[in-house]
């Protein structure tokens, strides 16, 4: 049997089983995807210990997406860029380490609107952490040619703008609804809107019209943020898709078979999401 999981602390909330198994048994294929609470000082050893554990390599999650780093042997130039990774995987005894966020995030908008560029585009993010540094990677990759960062800390900003370039603009607080109306998009990378979590406090009713609303948070479904955006007649782009999607690449990697990302996949965690907040 072939097996992988999720790592982090803590990991109770994951999702990342359902999808798993959902594709296992789909797929017919024997094999188990597990939850793994992992303290930060016992990280590094659970990473080198996969193999001798039975695990094809693990998905990482917060607070370990950074620190992972140190424990693999090799990492490509998405980790390189964004000094984070969440998919890690084994190859002739060697602990390769990618993050599947960005292209994750860009596969979910394309599964709404299947011909969107994002070539040329001028695009508003809130937010300055881990996602948005693989959102803008990828953003980068597919020739963005404006990002302008919105960030409660101005330092966490900077380093972005450090780790991307010119192509990263940092938003000051009295130029928002500037930037929001010569914006093509607008991406929430943060857990403001979460259930739980401080609210997401911005006025979008200036955003243009042709304009597209992403979020990456998922509980609940749908954010204040998007029900607002569909109210304007925009494109929105909720968060879930890019937790589904961000987990096909990893699978491939473990269980040697591609999934796919099915409307029945979907409505099974859109489910047990509505079944937790219903409790």
């Amino acid at each position: 049997m072939k097996k992988a999981c999720v790592i982090g602390w803590p990991i109770k909330h994951s999702r990342s089983p359902l999808i798993h198994n959902y594709w296992l048994k789909q797929l017919q294929i024997d094999g188990l995807y597990e939850r793994v609470a992992v303290e930060p000082n016992d990280l590094p050893g659970f990473i080198r210990n996969l193999k001798q554990n039975g695990y094809q390599g693990c998905n990482v999650t917060i607070p370990h997406k950074e620190a992972a780093l140190s424990a693999v042997d090799i990492y490509d130039q998405i980790v390189r860029e964004t000094r984070s990774l969440n998919t890690i995987f084994l190859i002739d005894d060697k602990i390769h380490g990618t993050s599947t966020d960005g292209q994750g995030f860009l596969n979910n908008i394309l599964s709404y609107y299947p011909d969107y560029q994002i070539q040329g585009k001028t695009i508003f993010m809130i937010g300055a952490g881990g996602s948005a540094k693989a959102i803008c990677q990828k953003l980068l990759e597919e020739k963005a040619e404006t990002i302008w960062i919105l960030n409660r800390t101005l330092e966490r900003a900077l380093e972005l703008q450090q780790s991307f370039g010119s192509k990263i603009q940092i938003v000051h607080p009295n130029e928002i609804h500037h930037h929001l109306k010569t914006s093509d998009m607008l991406i929430n990378s943060t857990s403001q809107g979460m259930i739980s979590q401080p609210p997401l406090e911005i006025e979008i009713d200036n955003l243009p019209k042709h304009a597209l609303v992403a979020d990456i948070v998922y509980v609940p479904l749908k954010t204040k943020l998007i029900t607002k955006a569909e109210s304007l007649g925009l494109k929105v782009v909720p968060g879930l898709g890019m937790l589904l999607h961000q987990a096909v690449e990893g699978f491939q990697h473990w269980f040697g078979v591609r999934p796919e990302v099915s409307q029945q996949l979907y409505d099974l965690v859109a489910y047990d999401i509505a079944m937790e907040q219903s409790k």
